[in-house]
């Protein structure tokens, strides 16, 4: 949802017009695969996470505008809510030291970002939803003042034709409801990308959809939301509910969510830019004058702007994505299912754990998705939202086992093997991965410490206790030091 919208209503016409425009996209973009018009030469990865802005106290900070004015570097971006900011950190290949200077790159930013913000009241936090968020928050006068987000918002619940209810049961129950997304707002998310060739893309989407759960697993770093401890990562839950335009009826019939799992394995980039067009109406239903079709026989790259646009408004977990760079087209898969935090060295390590496993698993003879349902993975990966560390998940040829022992005994050693075929430095590797091994461990991840330390403050008032675990998390995020190092 990063293309820039004017704010606007749609009449009927604009909503046929589009349709049919997206419907052309689609079967040029079908040529092009076709034709394979794709720089595959130098697969790139990347990175963007998502920030959570506090004041002093550990309250939210509705203060974006004012942040991102102070640091003044186009790789830092407004998100949905004023509590948010965004940093696109840019791609780089795994060899030759991609993953130190994603890790070096990401902590120079944020460090000279929180230096500005402070300066106007605010101060950076990785996680993935702010504890210290109130009801009063979850109101449209939280949403950043870009004209897309209200749009969106609008759309949303025009859709949907009643609030957004969230249901949400944990150790304690959420119940509430929302005349806006704002709710959406409190899911910041890291994004890992991966670039592929059309050959390859369904083999990186598949394998990325079968090891959705143990990423879960091992980084849940969301377990609080308006003072309720839910899920360990309750963002899954909160924003599968939180951007859902359906009605109960629609439900019922068996209407595909926005936020979605998917429902099959795929063969190819095509099915899942097809499925778009089949199952999901337009949100924002703007068109453009190109003719696809003209631009590619004349030997350019069709921007697809309508069919790029619209996928961006379906949220899948690992989304499909077209892009143009340089003049020339790329595909990659967008892994958005992770936290970020709590530290950048936890960051990067996921980083390391999902490019490396991804790519042995997607290059692999026999494809592990030909010995799992997608179910199971589907399960796996609601199982391991819910419980982090302690879920008991399915994997092919070993039936249920608990996701750490898995992680260690299997899953480890293939991400190194995949991160050796990337070309990174063995001591880089070890470091990274390490990371993930300890968590496994010690049974230490950001989901895990928050709820210890809040079990260390039962005598305080709910809030007060998330105000000082949060601040005592912040301080030790800029440490760099693990979360399973925060020991006391």
């Amino acid at each position: 949802m990063g293309e820039e919208v004017e704010q606007q209503e749609f009449s009927r016409a604009d909503r046929t017009r589009h349709r049919e425009k997206v419907r052309r996209n689609l079967d040029v973009f079908a040529r092009m695969l076709r034709e394979a018009r794709f720089d595959t030469d130098d697969p790139m990865t990347g990175l963007e996470v998502e920030l959570n802005l506090v004041d002093d106290r550990g309250d939210p900070a509705l203060k974006n505008s004012e942040v991102l004015e102070a640091i003044a570097k186009p790789d830092f971006q407004t998100e949905l809510g004023q509590f948010n900011i965004e940093i696109n950190v840019p791609p780089a290949t795994l060899r030759a030291g991609g993953l130190t200077t994603f890790e070096e790159s990401l902590r120079r930013s944020l460090n000279d970002a929180e230096a500005a913000a402070s300066e106007v009241g605010a101060h950076q936090v990785m996680i993935g939803i702010l504890p210290t968020l109130a009801e009063g928050h979850m109101s449209q006068a939280s949403l950043s003042p870009n004209p897309r987000y209200k749009l969106l918002s609008e759309q949303i619940l025009d859709a949907r034709g009643e609030d957004i209810t969230i249901n949400i049961s944990g150790r304690d129950r959420l119940s509430t409801t929302a005349d806006s997304i704002v709710p959406e707002a409190a899911c910041t998310s890291t994004q890992f990308h991966v670039q592929t060739s059309p050959d390859d893309f369904a083999a990186y989407w598949n394998a990325s959809q079968a090891i959705a759960g143990v990423q879960l697993a091992v980084a849940a770093n969301s377990p609080y939301l308006l003072g309720k401890e839910l899920w360990r990562e309750t963002r899954i839950p909160l924003f599968e509910q939180a951007t859902d335009t359906r009605s109960e009826e629609l439900k019922v019939q068996g209407v595909r969510p926005r936020v979605w799992f998917g429902e099959r394995w795929v063969t190819s980039v095509f099915d899942l830019f097809e499925e778009n067009v089949r199952y999901f109406p337009a949100l924002l239903p703007i068109t453009d004058d190109e003719d696809p079709l003209q631009v590619l026989e004349e030997g350019g790259t069709p921007e697809l702007s309508e069919l790029r646009l619209h996928n961006g408004t379906i949220y899948r977990w690992n989304r499909p994505v077209y892009d143009i760079a340089g003049g020339v087209p790329h595909l990659r898969v967008e892994n958005r299912l992770l936290a970020a935090g709590p530290t950048v060295a936890d960051t990067i390590a996921n980083a390391a754990f999902y490019f490396g496993l991804v790519r042995q698993l997607a290059e692999s003879e026999r494809p592990l998705w030909s010995q799992m349902s997608f179910s199971a993975a589907e399960e796996n990966f609601h199982v391991a939202a819910q419980q982090g560390l302690d879920a008991q998940i399915y994997w092919p040829g070993i039936g249920q086992v608990r996701a750490t022992e898995l992680v260690l005994r299997r899953l480890l050693p293939m991400a190194a093997e995949g991160l050796d075929a990337r070309g990174v430095e063995a001591d880089v590797r070890d470091r990274l991965l390490g990371i993930i091994e300890q968590r496994c461990l010690l049974g230490v991840n950001g989901a895990e410490w928050f709820v210890d330390q809040m079990g260390r403050r039962t005598d305080m008032e709910t809030y007060d206790a998330l105000r000082a675990t949060l601040q005592d998390y912040r301080a030790r995020m800029h440490t760099n030091e693990p979360v399973h190092t925060w020991t006391d």
